[in-house]
């Protein structure tokens, strides 16, 4: 059903917005914000400690290898964190996803004092734990996220990040100067097994297995997702119209340049200082709202991030790379849910394929910056943000002409492929009449 006509459909619940707890979706929106955060809390706690890590170790360990090593992590476990969506439920694997990455954020310390070999260890672990999260997050908005709200739901949990990050830099450097680098890893890891414990225990992978949802909300969201009752789960994932679609690789391309703009600004700024209304009115397609968020919020981060490299004011310089970083997050709104349209029950495999292209960028963009910036004179300061300028304007192209906002021939072919599957007719009509 497309957003125009779902946003027809009532869920005939009459509460204030203040009244959250109402509205069962609204819940899973605001524990995914808080899983979110918690990630990136454990992501970010070797960054806020390291220093004083080093110093009471009295180490001298490579901070670039330390770091890099929990994206290598992430890099192998995104794609089949997205088909393990599928096989065991999104909800199993998201606790599971947390729960490790929050356990090893409490061993950390241990590791520290074994070694910088160890704390690698650790950080390759818990970037493959929180490698499934995303895609398996994309799995469970396919089940909960109507079409008319598919946007915003997605961005209030991907806000998470920005808070989570923020929180993880600022609580974790008062934790170090008021308690211990120790308590960082420690307080940061316990938040995530409590989050896990209460996740586990509130959300389900779906609506027709949530006994809190009213009756009226579960039918609105299944209407409007074109789910019916005694609907599974697709056998298989259509791999070669994935990894063959223009459409797909767009979101992909869009993920490796959004990454890479944003690792520059965020991680090596400070380096450089020393040295879905629109849809549910009608007004525009799917297609041209994804379009819009993406590229917009490309050419404006371009805009405002050469301008930051360019002024030798170091005030202005933050004032205009804070509005860079504030833009990205509108290409959210854009590629990311975009593939929610594209294939809403392989939404986990997709965005598994789409965010290992961004984890690949995480890994290349502080080698590239370290190589052009040996003297970190500003003239090869200026080279490295012509060159992620250069990279965001190449995104921008490419998910203009290649996007589509449109269900994909593959995915309509892959149900119909599983209808013919069916030998009980009655029985595989309720099963299969599902908008993949």
């Amino acid at each position: 059903m497309d957003p125009v006509q779902s946003s027809k459909l009532s869920d005939g619940i009459e509460a204030p917005w203040w009244k959250f707890w109402k509205r069962r979706r609204t819940v899973v929106v605001l524990m995914a914000f808080l899983g979110v955060q918690v990630l990136y809390l454990t992501r970010f706690s070797l960054n806020a400690t390291l220093d004083a890590m080093k110093a009471d170790l009295k180490q001298n360990w490579d901070n670039e290898y330390l770091e890099s090593a929990f994206f290598y992590g992430m890099l192998v476990t995104q794609i089949p964190g997205g088909v393990l969506a599928t096989k065991f439920g999104s909800t199993i694997m998201i606790t599971a996803g947390i729960a490790g990455t929050s356990v090893l954020a409490i061993f950390t310390p241990l590791a520290a004092y074994g070694g910088s070999g160890w704390i690698i260890t650790v950080r390759v672990l818990q970037g493959m734990f929180q490698g499934v999260v995303f895609p398996c997050l994309h799995d469970l908005w396919a089940h909960w996220a109507p079409p008319s709200e598919r946007t915003h739901m997605v961005m209030l949990s991907f806000v998470g990040i920005i808070v989570g990050t923020i929180k993880a830099l600022v609580l974790g450097e008062l934790l170090v100067e008021s308690v211990s680098w120790e308590s960082v890893f420690y307080i940061f890891g316990a938040a995530g097994c409590l989050w896990c414990v209460a996740w586990f225990k509130m959300i389900r992978k779906s609506p027709k297995e949530d006994q809190s949802i009213t009756n009226g909300e579960r039918e609105f969201i299944m209407q409007s997702l074109g789910h019916h009752e005694g609907s599974s789960e697709i056998v298989k994932h259509p791999w070669k119209g994935i990894l063959t679609s223009t459409a797909v690789l767009a979101c992909a391309i869009a993920s490796f340049s959004q990454n890479w703009g944003l690792n520059t600004t965020l991680t090596q700024f400070p380096t450089f200082l020393k040295a879905d209304r629109l849809l549910v009115k009608g007004l525009q397609t799917s297609t041209q709202v994804r379009r819009n968020f993406t590229c917009a919020s490309f050419l404006v981060q371009l805009i405002f991030m050469l301008a930051g490299a360019l002024v030798l004011d170091p005030i202005a310089a933050i004032i205009l790379m804070t509005i860079a970083v504030a833009m990205g997050s509108f290409a959210w709104a854009g590629y990311v849910v975009n593939l929610l349209e594209l294939s809403p029950k392989s939404a986990g495999v997709t965005m598994g394929f789409v965010g290992t292209f961004g984890t690949i960028a995480d890994i290349i963009s502080p080698a590239v910056t370290g190589s052009l910036t040996e003297n970190s004179a500003v003239e090869e300061w200026n080279v490295v943000f012509f060159v992620t300028g250069g990279i965001y304007l190449v995104g921008c192209v490419v998910y203009w002409f290649l996007a589509s906002g449109e269900l994909q021939p593959w995915s309509v072919e892959m149900r119909d492929a599983n209808r013919r599957k069916c030998h009980n007719t009655q029985q595989c009509e309720s099963r299969m009449n599902i908008e993949i």
